[in-house]
């Protein structure tokens, strides 16, 4: 029998880390792929975790064709629609 060979998973080696940077208005913001956050916002939110009451206030930045769409897909998901 060959002796199994075990190695360390330290996670993808082409990911970069975000950096920390600061907005127009001088406040700390790390861009990230929506792909990295969607999902855990939306477990979050299928959890009914208390802590995403704390950022109802913030804003965010998305693109102008995200958007567009965003719009489209709350207008016709509408019930009267």
């Amino acid at each position: 029998m060959p002796a199994a060979h075990l190695r360390i998973y330290r996670g993808p080696e082409h990911e970069t880390a975000p950096t920390l940077a600061k907005n127009v208005g001088g406040k700390p913001c790390v861009t990230v792929a929506l792909s990295e956050v969607l999902p855990l916002l939306a477990d979050a939110v299928n959890s009914r975790r208390t802590w995403l009451s704390d950022f109802d206030d913030d804003e965010i930045t998305v693109s102008a064709d995200l958007y567009e769409v965003l719009l489209a897909y709350q207008y016709y998901r509408r019930p009267s629609a």
